[in-house]
């Protein structure tokens, strides 16, 4: 699966799945790139990420740790294009409007088809907010 280097603003230098229009452009976006501790996700949380009891929703933490899977398990995947076939997450705190969530894990084994993947979304003062894995299975591209 191709991807896109970001050219400026905050995350300059990271990359993207921009062809992913529900994860770049309703859920995120999203970004990740690999640096001195391995692969890592992030994005900026704003006010579209939140739920009624001022912290974000559920749904977009899980969305941001699927997305994150395939950041940390981007190269298992040797430039496939692969789908969750398992996942898995527990809450463990709200996150902030305006606060930068990252996530980082470790492929725990990579197979022929499937790869299994697991995680930590922290907020900006390294608290874990969502423990989570799962598993990809790479797949051909359906047209």
């Amino acid at each position: 699966m191709s991807t896109t280097v970001v050219q400026q603003g905050e995350f300059a230098g990271w990359t993207t799945w921009a062809e992913e229009p529900f994860e770049h452009d309703t859920a995120g976006p999203f970004y990740f790139r690999v640096d001195d501790q391995g692969p890592v996700a992030a994005f900026r949380v704003a006010r579209k990420h939140m739920n009624a009891g001022g912290v974000v929703h559920g749904g977009c933490l899980m969305t941001f740790a699927d997305f994150a899977l395939f950041a940390i398990g981007h190269e298992a995947m040797e430039g496939s294009y692969g789908v969750t076939v398992a996942f898995t997450a527990e809450f463990i705190d709200g996150a902030l409007e305006g606060e930068l969530l990252t996530a980082r894990g470790d492929t725990l084994r990579k197979g022929g088809s499937l790869s299994f993947v697991r995680g930590i979304v922290s907020g900006e003062d390294g608290r874990p907010v969502l423990n989570f894995s799962g598993t990809i299975k790479k797949r051909r591209k359906q047209v």
